[in-house]
């Protein structure tokens, strides 16, 4: 972890009565984002020790982190007046978590849009994947739906703006950009980013009670390009629950 005096005060903000809103800046930016992996990181550590009484749980975003807290165990104000302490020293981390070699097929099935998007930017498919899977993408918070990432990273190459009309079924587990932003569908859902791929790992299991979602806020993600054959392999695995999702760890490699 590391201090920068250049960093501006951090903001509180009031979200009803029984949370604060630390914000340390106005737009997504990996500094900034390191500012919140590093306030995270103390909280989580305060609380392994048992010094955040009252304190139920703390939601890290692009820019911010949101502490809940129950009001008849904790008096308010007196939390504010430690987050505001704590935020101002906690420094930054540039990475808190795991790098992740997660398989993806871009064959057509599995990509729908890949080929109106290298049309677009004027290069071949391979072009695209090569961007792709050469790219280390970092997570910067969960949210939308249950375990879906927010990726950033993804090679000004690749800007593209959301679909003029979003699908009312996006297929789980595909893997999608908009903007500058990368991200993964857990589960079927309505969506409007462009599909580049699909992924046979699960990434959010409900019977798992201590880790529930695959990524974390600080991870890193390397999308591994697989044909088609080998994502009906994969996915039949990862369905019977045989998948060892160690395996997308490579020894030797942290965040």
């Amino acid at each position: 972890m590391s201090t920068d005096i250049s960093f501006p005060p951090p903001r509180l903000l009031s979200v009803g009565d029984a949370a604060w809103t630390v914000e340390f800046g106005d737009s997504i930016d990996p500094a900034i984002h390191g500012r919140v992996l590093g306030f995270s990181s103390l909280l989580d550590t305060l609380s392994s020790d048992g010094r955040l009484e009252g304190v139920v749980e703390w939601v890290p975003t692009f820019r911010s982190v949101t502490v809940h807290f129950d009001p008849l165990r904790t008096d308010a104000m007196a939390l504010h007046d430690l987050l505001a302490e704590l935020a101002g020293k906690s420094g930054s981390l540039s990475a808190a978590g795991c790098r992740w070699h997660i398989p993806v097929c871009f064959e057509a099935a599995c990509a729908p849009d890949l080929d109106e998007v290298a049309a677009a930017k004027g290069m071949p498919r391979d072009e695209v994947v090569r961007l792709m899977t050469e790219t280390v993408f970092t997570v910067y918070m969960l949210g939308f739906l249950p375990g879906f990432p927010y990726l950033g990273g993804l090679p000004a190459a690749l800007d593209m703006p959301r679909l003029a009309t979003p699908r009312k079924v996006v297929p789980s587990r595909s893997i999608a950009i908009a903007g500058r932003m990368c991200a993964a569908y857990p589960w079927e859902s309505p969506g409007g980013w462009r599909l580049l791929g699909r992924t046979p790992v699960r990434l959010f299991d409900p019977a798992n009670a201590r880790r529930p979602a695959l990524l974390a806020p600080g991870d890193e993600v390397v999308w591994e390009a697989i044909d088609a054959a080998t994502y009906d392999v994969l996915d039949k695995e990862c369905a019977a629950g045989r998948f060892d999702l160690s395996s997308l760890l490579k020894e030797g490699e942290a965040a």
